[in-house]
């Protein structure tokens, strides 16, 4: 089956820096479905980044902005959709994901999300002396959230984004036969 045939929605979760925004982007390109991007969803709606909004109205707030578009995105049909990192803290989130559409955890080890994110100011749980403390902490409370809702988990280390996106639509077009 081509990846054009593919049906359904895909939601990709992970931690931030897995990769879900590259992936995502190339792999609805590839399925001809559309792309979001939760957070980059929020900050249309709002007119600010999610830094402004953590800085403001704290991760409270912005966890029950996640809540309502992620519900408002999983109604759509033929969509890749790029949750926040931290999405799946919500119970709410990890069932609207499972009952909508294929959950793909995109797995990174900690020294690769490292890499990808030394430089990127726009991470506001990362804005912190020890980086790499908080990632390994975000990593034991999250990864077990992942798993439970995970109809497919890709290792992204070592991986350029194609074949990455190559074996994905693999492993799609065998779980849809």
């Amino acid at each position: 089956m081509p990846a054009m045939e593919l049906a359904g929605n895909f939601f990709l979760v992970g931690l931030m820096g897995a990769g879900k925004t590259t992936v995502g982007r190339t792999l609805a390109r590839h399925a001809g479905k559309t792309f979001y991007d939760s957070d980059h969803e929020i900050e249309r709606r709002t007119g600010v980044k999610i830094t402004t909004i953590f800085d403001i109205e704290g991760e409270v707030r912005f966890r029950e902005r996640e809540k309502q578009v992620i519900a408002e995105l999983c109604q759509l049909h033929d969509i890749v959709l790029a949750t926040g990192g931290g999405a799946i803290l919500a119970a709410e989130n990890r069932a609207a994901l499972k009952a909508h559409g294929t959950v793909i955890y995109l797995r990174a080890q900690i020294d690769d999300i490292l890499a990808r994110t030394k430089h990127d100011k726009s991470r506001p749980l990362l804005q912190t002396a020890d980086p790499r403390s908080k990632l390994e902490q975000l990593y034991l409370q999250r990864d077990p959230l992942y798993m439970e809702i995970a109809d497919i988990v890709v290792d992204t280390s070592s991986q350029n984004v194609n074949t990455l996106v190559q074996r994905l639509e693999q492993r799609l077009s065998k779980q849809a036969i």
